[in-house]
């Protein structure tokens, strides 16, 4: 049984998520755990909540919440027609990241699914906060579903990759699920600079990739170099040229992360807004 965790804030971006992950996983038994942190910090008046005269603001965000919790759930359940799906509501109170790490743990949650909301201004980061903590911060691997993207069998999966870190067992184990679930194609892509080959360990860390999916995925995987000054352009003009359907990348390794993700806005470069990201952890 996989337990797959949907942080929600009850927008049209998490129930954008929950429609993913149920038809990603639609041939797998799952208990999908959705999660509302309580935000206290949002600004309420106290005449807002009329109706429950005698409780606190917080006591009366927390029914609120529990209450669209609630109603959520009824919603999916009452249209779910598959029997290997289960649905739990979670209310939790305090800091996001805290109540991620602690459901973690005590739902042996293997998958964390997130709607993102995208980006309103030109210079905007295209991640927003919360799922960038929980990229950096939470060791569970995480699927991130942008805003308005419907769901397409992920028959091209692009791996960006420099080859600096080894690829464990975990991260092996998580790319072959992940073939297995699409019965797709993943395309491994190196971006380098003129006239710079691969070092010792980078070539050493390919070899090792290249064989395990030779043993395992020959017919499904290939590996490509794009010669290119910038990386967001070359994994731009791959996305674009593969159709890719699916980005993967290792959170390991951070700064190649952040080149992609962090330091992007909406210049030029689509393909956050357009291309679920599944970003594993080891």
């Amino acid at each position: 049984m996989k337990n797959i965790l949907i942080p929600t804030d009850f927008s049209s971006n998490a129930w954008n998520a929950v429609k993913y992950a149920k038809r990603l996983y639609q041939s797998t038994a799952c208990n999908f755990h959705l999660l509302h942190v309580s935000d206290y910090t949002v600004e309420s008046s106290a005449s807002s909540f009329s109706s429950n005269a005698g409780l606190g603001i917080e006591e009366q965000l927390v029914l609120s919440s529990k209450k669209q919790l609630r109603k959520l759930i009824q919603q999916i359940e009452a249209t779910n027609t598959n029997n290997q799906h289960c649905f739990f509501g979670i209310q939790e109170d305090g800091l996001f990241i805290n109540a991620i790490k602690k459901h973690i743990l005590e739902n042996k949650i293997d998958l964390i699914v997130m709607g993102t909301k995208g980006a309103s201004g030109l210079r905007e980061h295209i991640i927003g906060s919360n799922t960038g903590n929980v990229i950096t911060k939470v060791k569970c691997n995480t699927l991130i579903i942008p805003k308005g993207v419907k769901f397409k069998e992920p028959k091209e999966i692009a791996f960006p990759t420099d080859y600096n870190i080894f690829y464990s067992h975990q991260i092996l184990n998580a790319l072959t699920e992940l073939l297995h679930l699409s019965k797709g194609n993943l395309r491994i892509m190196n971006v380098s600079k003129m006239n710079r080959s691969l070092t010792n360990l980078q070539q050493n860390n390919k070899a090792y990739l290249s064989d395990y999916l030779q043993e395992t995925h020959s017919e499904h995987s290939s590996f490509h170099t794009i010669t290119n000054k910038n990386v967001k352009s070359a994994i731009q003009c791959f996305v674009e040229s593969r159709d890719v359907d699916m980005i993967v990348m290792v959170a390991k390794n951070l700064n190649f992360i952040q080149q992609i993700l962090f330091d992007s806005i909406v210049e030029k470069i689509s393909f956050h807004t357009t291309v679920p990201f599944y970003v594993l952890h080891q």
